[in-house]
């Protein structure tokens, strides 16, 4: 059986350049590629931790025609981060106008520290306390 590794997972977003500043400058992610597509009028931007060689990334697709930001839906569930200071993560996210639907805290039926946050898109990102 051939080895598998995750590569990275997409999320279709409606400012590429909100996303890009939420991703890298307050989640301190980098911007790895990016690239338009005239024909297909769509653009791909990467960012992730680490280089895409190793390391699962965040493609982020933003169709230059949307004229609505996307559905959700209800299928779509998180995508978790580890971070060091779960409280003073959040409190730095909160001061840069970032919501925060579910403040840190043991979550329930354990004891790990997590906290939700939302992108500009709504979609929902777990902080998970990683000591």
């Amino acid at each position: 059986m051939a080895k598998f590794r995750m590569l990275h997972t997409m999320l279709r977003v409606y400012d590429l350049d909100k996303s890009i500043d939420f991703y890298t400058r307050l989640l301190g992610m980098k911007l790895l590629r990016r690239n338009d597509y005239e024909g297909g009028r769509f653009t791909l931007a990467f960012v992730g931790y680490g280089e895409e060689s190793d390391h699962t990334v965040l493609e982020l697709t933003h169709n230059w025609d949307q004229k609505e930001p996307y559905d959700l839906g209800s299928a779509y569930g998180h995508i978790a981060i580890g971070v060091p200071d779960i409280y003073a993560t959040c409190k730095e996210l909160e001061a840069e106008g970032v919501k925060i639907p579910r403040p840190p805290g043991p979550m329930k039926h354990g004891t790990t520290v997590i906290a939700f946050i939302e992108d500009p898109d709504g979609y929902k990102v777990e902080l998970i306390e990683r000591s």
